[in-house]
């Protein structure tokens, strides 16, 4: 239901002090004056935007569309990440319609919170609430230009005009804030300092939230025992979780937690920014599968089957993983590999020659737009690999484990918080053992019997967290700026 606002309709409804009502006539007048109208949607009081509306950033604006009550989003598709970043602000000017109802603004930090603050001051009045899928200050540039320190400068400002400041894993948490003084060093003069003390109040680490299908008809006869054995995990609280923290101080943090002077870095050496994706492409070979025996037979005779759900991109090490690979194969070892995720406009050309060289062993090559046809494969495969550089949740990995895959991880970045030890590797030749020994012996991962504890990051667990997060106790900050 939408209504036009009118500006006698406002003052005469006010039973406010005189000089309230000047401030609000003043304020109705200058948005009159701006490309977007006082007409809006009087009931929705939660404002999702999100500038780069793909992957897991638009898994979660579903999700909060779908389970949470009085939300209206408004989205830029995922495109042009470098343009999103530098520009959504303005069209969002423009997209949002005013609205006395907004209580609360929940975005994430690829849109520069400061600059739409700026750009509409109605909203400055709002629980702002930003959240990190992924942070900028510790991104593994291939080639670090100047113009790239614009994307952390921005993510910077944006908390430092939020109200609330949630990150999907502590080690995104704790690098980003870690890195804030380094990062500020790379300007020439007149540097801020200490902008990290007044951002670590705001934060808090609140895990992506997944919300696991069920997938039991898609599972091979040897999985779904065992599949059965963990659904019963997830959707009930555990008695001891498996998350491994990076560090010592990783437990969420919230304003009553330490401060970052005691938060160990654990995010390297310090590098700038390089663009997340750009423009998906749909592209996907069709390989005819090999015949499967049925039943239990695939747990001794079919060939292991590795899966790397990841985006086509450089920042994934899509390098290291082929070479592993094509190791196996010089070897004379049997595998099967399907190798899905988006594919964008600069494809690294590891893929394509890859292709080439591994035709024999290829299950599936290619992002899948369906999501259930992306499940059915996850279901058929025996490991999930990853062998990225820049993770700060894993959310494939996640999905590739509920599927029943046995997941191998770089021992670094967000992953020893998430997986056991068990699962993580350090080199990339323990990577290769790994796999030579699955390949030889592939009964013992299909035999295994996942030790993640996928329901610490579902939505069951998640969910009032994030209802309390885009809860109303923005209507006591109303209340406060209107008394004053």
């Amino acid at each position: 239901m939408y209504r036009a606002l009118s500006i006698d309709h406002l003052t005469a409804n006010m039973s406010i002090c005189g000089c309230a009502v000047i401030e609000v006539f003043l304020s109705v007048s200058y948005l009159l004056n701006k490309s977007y109208s006082l007409v809006g949607p009087v009931s929705m009081s939660v404002l999702l935007l999100e500038a780069f509306y793909g992957g897991s950033h638009k898994q979660l604006v579903d999700l909060l569309k779908e389970s949470v009550e009085d939300c209206v989003s408004f989205t830029l598709p995922a495109k042009k990440w470098h343009w999103r970043a530098r520009t959504s602000a303005l069209y969002f000017m423009q997209a949002v319609p005013a609205s006395s109802s907004y209580r609360v603004l929940f975005t994430s930090s690829v849109l520069n919170l400061a600059e739409l603050v700026a750009l509409r001051p109605d909203l400055a009045r709002l629980k702002k609430v930003l959240y990190f899928h992924e942070n900028q200050l510790v991104y593994p540039v291939r080639k670090s230009q100047e113009r790239d320190f614009q994307y952390g400068y921005n993510q910077i400002l944006s908390c430092l005009v939020a109200d609330v400041v949630a990150f999907n894993s502590a080690f995104n948490m704790e690098s980003f804030l870690s890195s804030i003084s380094t990062f500020m060093k790379t300007m020439p003069d007149h540097r801020p300092k200490d902008l990290d003390q007044l951002i670590w109040p705001k934060c808090r680490v609140l895990h992506f939230p997944i919300r696991f299908p069920d997938v039991t008809r898609f599972l091979p006869a040897h999985k779904r025992l065992r599949h059965s054995v963990r659904c019963d995990d997830i959707h009930a609280p555990a008695t001891q979780s498996h998350v491994q923290s990076s560090a010592p101080s990783c437990p969420e943090l919230t304003i009553d937690s330490a401060p970052p002077e005691k938060i160990v870095s654990v995010a390297g050496p310090q590098q700038s920014l390089e663009p997340m994706s750009v423009t998906p492409r749909q592209e996907t070979l069709q390989i005819q599968p090999v015949s499967r025996p049925s039943g239990d037979e695939r747990g001794s005779l079919q060939p292991l089957h590795i899966v790397w759900p990841h985006r086509w991109e450089h920042d994934k090490d899509p390098q290291l993983f082929f070479q592993t690979l094509l190791k196996l194969k010089e070897r004379q070892l049997s595998f099967e590999v399907s190798v899905l995720g988006e594919t964008f406009a600069d494809v690294p050309d590891i893929f394509s020659e890859a292709k080439e060289q591994l035709v024999d062993h290829i299950q599936h090559w290619g992002f899948m737009p369906s999501k259930e046809d992306y499940l059915k494969a996850l279901c058929q495969a025996d490991v999930v690999v990853s062998t990225a550089k820049h993770e700060f949740f894993g959310v494939a990995m996640l999905e590739a484990v509920h599927c029943g895959c046995y997941p191998l991880c770089p021992k670094a970045l967000v992953y020893p918080e998430i997986f056991p030890a068990t699962y993580l590797y350090s080199t990339p030749e323990q990577l290769c053992k790994r796999l030579q020994d699955f390949c030889k012996r592939p009964h013992l991962v299909r035999h295994h019997v996942n030790q993640v504890n996928l329901h610490t990051f579902s939505w069951d667990t998640l969910g009032d967290s994030f209802r309390s997060l885009l809860g109303a106790d923005s209507d006591r900050m109303l209340t406060e700026e209107h008394m004053s």
